[in-house]
């Protein structure tokens, strides 16, 4: 099982790449990085501090700071008040920048068509489903590793932040 579960691995790194290189070709098409993307998308629904975007996104604080301030000079961001912390304000998307995610989204709607011909809702489901057991029971595992503990041999339940309206619904 270790090797099949190694060739799984190499696949979904593949596929990853594979997936990283169209979402930087349909931004590039808007303008934009896949960064960009993926952040203006992370902050719109609501604003945002640069931290908690960072966290949401699973990379590094300041690689968003970098973006987020990219974003407010290009205009298609806005840093605003946050009434729970003075120092660390909201990152929320103008006009402009909703344009643009809305831009990118409809071309990535019209990609997604093409990439899944062939695959039925079932099978989509199916690879959901493993993906996110496989998610969970990596995320165990390096817990446990970090902690200096035995590795869970069971998955841990799933968490409100592995559904749909989670990160895995962005690009």
């Amino acid at each position: 099982m270790a090797d099949e579960l190694a060739l799984l691995v190499a696949d979904v790194f593949e596929a990853a790449g594979a997936l990283r290189r169209a979402g930087e070709a349909l931004a590039a098409a808007e303008g934009q990085t896949q960064a960009r993307w993926q952040l203006m998308s992370a902050v719109s629904e609501e604003p945002l501090p640069v931290a908690r975007a960072a966290r949401r996104l699973g990379v590094a604080r300041q690689g968003v700071q970098r973006i987020a301030n990219e974003l407010v000079r290009d205009g298609l961001a806005e840093l605003r008040d946050n009434p729970d912390h003075r120092t660390s304000p909201l990152l929320a998307l103008t006009d402009a920048g909703q344009h643009a995610l809305a831009a990118i989204t409809a071309r990535a709607r019209a990609a997604h068509r093409t990439m899944g011909e062939g695959l039925t809702d079932t099978d989509l489901a199916a690879v959901r489903e493993l993906l996110r057991r496989l998610t969970r029971q990596a995320d165990g595992w390096t817990e446990a590793d970090a902690a200096g503990a035995k590795p869970r041999t069971r998955p841990r339940p799933a968490r409100a932040t592995d559904g749909p309206g989670a990160a895995g619904a962005r690009p």
